[in-house]
């Protein structure tokens, strides 16, 4: 029961599929991470089955190959009673030779004994061979998926790193799109533009004023010039006679 236990066990495994499994696995690295941990278990405990399997095959192959021998030796025994007894016989000595027939039958009977065990073993050596055979198979399939597990988990993590790395990249990419440093720029460039804009108009505006001050000073100037000249013509009015005034 407890071998084919095992062997159940080592064909349910050898037969799973793995990415059927990941794909409903809502975590796969730790789904692999678990089976290859039972896979391991497993294996080491189908090892020690199979080993006490193969080591109980080979004392019963012991016991046959020692029951084929003694069934031969017996055998021998059996032949070589039956002759002493023909030649007594031959020689007139019924007595010894009667003795040594039932010696001959004795062995007989013994080669007959270890006949029969060695034939009822070798159903049971038939049927614990195939078992063996069939476990040698299962750990080997049990082997290649458990490399086959390793290498799947080995594989998940290294594209779990790498997604979390280009998740990093992305995320680093999209904040620099929010903090976009050209648009920062840009602002600046404007607020320049508006203090230098600025800048331009006070000038503007200090060359008007100063322009209306000029402007003044030349009315000024114009009026002072009329005013002299009307007093020159005051003071040539006053010494030229009144009819060329009137005049």
């Amino acid at each position: 029961m407890a071998k084919q236990s095992i062997l159940g066990r080592i064909a349910q495994m050898a037969k799973a599929n793995i990415n059927a499994l990941l794909d409903s696995a809502e975590d796969p690295q730790k789904m692999l991470d678990q089976m290859v941990r039972d896979y391991t278990s497993s294996i080491s405990e189908a090892e020690s089955a199979v080993s006490q399997t193969i080591g109980n095959l080979r004392l019963v192959e012991q016991d046959h190959a020692e029951d084929v021998a003694a069934s031969a030796d017996w055998g021998r025994k059996a032949l070589a009673a039956s002759a002493k007894a023909d030649q007594l016989r031959t020689g007139g000595n019924t007595t010894d030779a009667d003795k040594f027939d039932n010696l001959a039958k004795i062995a007989l009977g013994k080669q007959m004994q270890f006949e029969k065990e060695a034939t009822d073993a070798e159903p049971t050596i038939a049927s614990q061979t195939e078992v063996v055979d069939k476990l040698k198979k299962g750990l080997d399939t049990m082997r290649l998926k458990l490399n086959e597990l390793a290498a799947k988990r080995d594989e998940l993590v290294a594209r779990s790193k790498t997604a979390d790395a280009q998740t990093q990249v992305y995320e680093a990419i999209k904040s620099i799109d929010i903090l976009d440093p050209t648009s920062e720029i840009s602002r600046f460039e404007d607020k320049v533009r508006r203090e230098e804009a600025k800048v331009l108009g006070q000038q503007e505006l200090q060359a008007s004023s100063l322009d209306a001050q000029f402007e003044s000073l030349e009315d000024l100037d114009k009026q002072t010039e009329i005013e002299a000249r009307l007093a020159q013509l005051k003071l040539g009015a006053g010494s030229a006679p009144a009819t060329a005034i009137e005049q």
